[in-house]
């Protein structure tokens, strides 16, 4: 844990994630974070990847995979999880 970033319970980092991807150029509909964890400092996103019938990637997921990976470098450096 950084002892520069602010404490934060889950709901509340999904509440803001899910605004900011909302806001997002590249929101798709059905884009949310689900779920978030904590693993060594970075906050890692879960939700809907949008894969095809077969379990497969489609083109949203790379988007999905996109946002995710641009919520974890903007909020990891701002918050850490508190429950």
């Amino acid at each position: 844990m950084r002892t520069n970033t602010a404490p934060i319970n889950r709901e509340a980092l999904l509440a803001e994630a899910n605004n900011i991807i909302r806001q997002h150029e590249d929101y798709l509909h059905g884009m949310v974070a689900t779920d978030v964890e904590q693993k060594s400092g970075v906050l890692v996103f879960r939700g809907e990847f949008f894969l095809d019938a077969d379990g497969l990637p489609t083109a949203k997921t790379t988007a999905v995979f996109n946002m995710f990976k641009h919520l974890a470098h903007l909020l990891s450096e701002k918050y850490h999880l508190v429950d």
